[in-house]
């Protein structure tokens, strides 16, 4: 197939994309560019990259692909929380008319990277694909508003499938610090402590930025009907932890660090998640690495990147403080739209 990536330089983008090449399919790249300052490790994108804001693509651009990836969004709940109106621009009314522009280009297929933070708080059931859904925050609404809105598109020439993505973890070029388990392993590394901000009890689905990945493969290459219009939760029945427990694994991977705990209900996020649907529709799709695998991994790379604390608190690693940075030194308008045009890397 011939694949439109959105968000191509992001955390998973940088992964998507030679995986999908690597399977065959021709991939062209699209990224704005807010978190390319720099890279924890280098990396090479085999592909094409078109450097522009998805809120610029048009018809034409979009003419020629078989499928589209649509990664680039605002990225997690402080950045949505930030400037939520701005949120509702990109996340939502932003992916929105991507799906409308795809269709009208004849793009048949629409691949929509979403989360299960839709499923917000606080009971012990655990959420399906049919459960209700809660969203707490601006990113998590925008989430359920895209899903209401490209599902109403879908016909006979446009097909498009939701991926609920539990919370990723795993190393990158382009790092994220601010997920639970990466960013406890980096507390580790660069302090010995691992300093949690709530009580430990909230529950967290994890998944692996690389079975991400393999999920998106297996939609795109999954029969028309399969995934027509569907959403699947995408990892692990055996990866729902309690934050706590991803402290404890954390604290195996890297010896000799302590936990400490913050306040009780510092975070009313908490869901467990139900991924039999994924197994049972696509049965080439399955999670390959544990949250113990990524620790190690990610303690491998620290080693070998040789994470300095300030590398860990680089701002480019955090979303919400890159961006609050692009802002105030005017290299993005109140609209965050580039100041200047980014040249195409």
């Amino acid at each position: 197939m011939r694949v439109l990536v959105t968000g191509a330089q992001g955390y998973i983008g940088m992964h998507l994309v030679p995986t999908l090449t690597a399977r065959g399919h021709q991939v062209v790249g699209v990224d704005t560019g807010y978190y390319a300052d720099r890279q924890l490790y280098p990396a090479a994108l085999d592909s094409h990259l078109i450097a522009r804001d998805i809120r610029h693509l048009t018809v034409d651009d979009l003419r020629g692909f078989d499928a589209c990836v649509h990664l680039a969004e605002l990225s997690n709940d402080p950045v949505g929380q930030f400037n939520p109106a701005l949120t509702y621009e990109i996340n939502h009314a932003g992916s929105v008319r991507l799906a409308r522009l795809c269709r009208q280009a004849g793009v048949r297929r629409f691949v929509y990277s979403s989360s299960c933070s839709v499923y917000g708080a606080g009971t012990e059931d655990v959420k399906t694909e049919d459960s209700p859904v809660a969203p707490l925050t601006a990113y998590a609404r925008c989430k359920v508003l895209v899903e209401r809105d490209v599902a109403a598109l879908a016909d006979e020439e446009f097909s498009p499938t939701f991926l609920r993505n539990a919370t990723a973890f795993g190393a990158s070029p382009s790092m994220r610090f601010d997920l639970v388990l990466n960013n406890l392993a980096g507390l580790a590394w660069t302090t010995g402590v691992i300093a949690l901000t709530s009580d430990g009890t909230p529950w967290r689905p994890l998944v692996h930025v690389r079975d991400i990945c393999r999920a998106v493969a297996c939609v795109l290459e999954a029969p028309r009907d399969v995934v027509h219009n569907e959403t699947f939760n995408v990892g692990d029945n055996a990866a729902n932890y309690r934050v706590g427990e991803i402290a404890a694994i954390v604290q195996r991977a890297f010896p000799g660090c302590r936990i400490t705990l913050g306040p009780p209900g510092a975070d009313a996020r908490s869901y467990r998640v139900a991924f039999d649907k994924i197994r049972e529709r696509l049965p080439a799709f399955c999670c390959e690495r544990t949250a113990a695998d990524g620790a190690e991994e990610l303690r491998a790379t620290f080693q070998r990147v040789g994470l300095t604390p300030e590398v860990f608190q680089c701002r480019t690693f955090t979303r919400l403080k890159q961006l609050q940075y692009l802002v105030s030194t005017g290299r993005l308008d109140s609209r965050f739209f580039w100041a200047d045009t980014p040249v195409v890397r």
